[in-house]
């Protein structure tokens, strides 16, 4: 379970109620598989008695840049074409982000390492670390992953791009910057805290749902994620009022 258990993460994703089961997702913003996740994330929550409680990671390209220097050179055309793949299947758009979020040196094709040459994930992930303090954390992912990911906005770190996705997700953008700004120490914190709660309860990568703690890897795994809590008692949430019923519904 997170530890923040008063949420008010039903801005961008339909009601939250006291009553709903809780499962964490530990979530980068330079991961595809994390993004194609939101849409599914955004309709069960809307659907049933069920709130995802967002712990922003830093990517395996930061966290431990010298996995692509190991990984199959096969890997990366693979993931591409299935990404796209997999987007398709969904009906969700999506287009490798205009800048990655991740700096790569193209000479050497490897990650520099260190805040100041990574700035724009450093940036996104303690905004969504901010928000997670005030019990936000999914509302915003709701809205910046897309923004980053969907293919509707170029230079998405620039100008006033995030503002506006916080702004539909009713969060105050100016408040989590000056947090970013004021206390960055405490952030990073907060996003090291996610990455060992990640690797306790028994994965390193995202998305990873975490129900009872029990992990489910990738967003291929969310239908399994279901199956699960129907066993613990997943009720579908009435659509008009928020309130709950006891008849089970499929999985979507």
């Amino acid at each position: 379970m997170s530890p923040n258990d008063s949420r008010s993460d039903g801005a961008s994703g339909g009601p939250v109620g006291g009553g709903d089961l809780r499962v964490d997702v530990f979530f980068s913003f330079r991961s595809p598989y994390s993004y194609l996740a939101v849409h599914r994330m955004r309709r069960l929550q809307r659907e049933y008695a069920l709130s995802f409680d967002v712990r922003v990671v830093l990517p395996i390209a930061v966290r431990t840049p010298e996995f692509f220097e190991r990984v199959n050179p096969l890997w990366p055309p693979y993931l591409l074409r299935d990404i796209v793949r997999v987007a398709e299947y969904e009906g969700v758009p999506i287009r490798w982000p205009r800048p990655d979020p991740v700096a790569m040196d193209r000479a050497t094709g490897r990650y520099p390492i260190g805040e100041e040459n990574q700035p724009r994930i450093w940036w996104v992930s303690r905004l969504c670390a901010a928000a997670q303090e005030q019990g936000t954390s999914t509302a915003f992912t709701f809205e910046v992953a897309p923004t980053i990911w969907d293919g509707g906005t170029d230079d998405w770190h620039e100008g006033d791009h995030l503002e506006r996705a916080c702004g539909r997700a009713r969060i105050d953008y100016a408040a989590l910057a000056a947090r970013v700004r004021d206390e960055p120490a405490s952030l990073d914190a907060l996003i090291e805290g996610n990455q060992e709660a990640l690797r306790a309860a028994g994965h390193w990568g995202v998305p990873t749902f975490v129900y009872d703690g029990e992990p489910f890897f990738g967003q291929d795994r969310i239908d399994l994620l279901v199956w699960r809590l129907h066993q613990r008692g997943l009720r579908r949430r009435d659509a008009a009022t928020g309130a709950t019923n006891d008849a089970e519904g499929t999985s979507p």
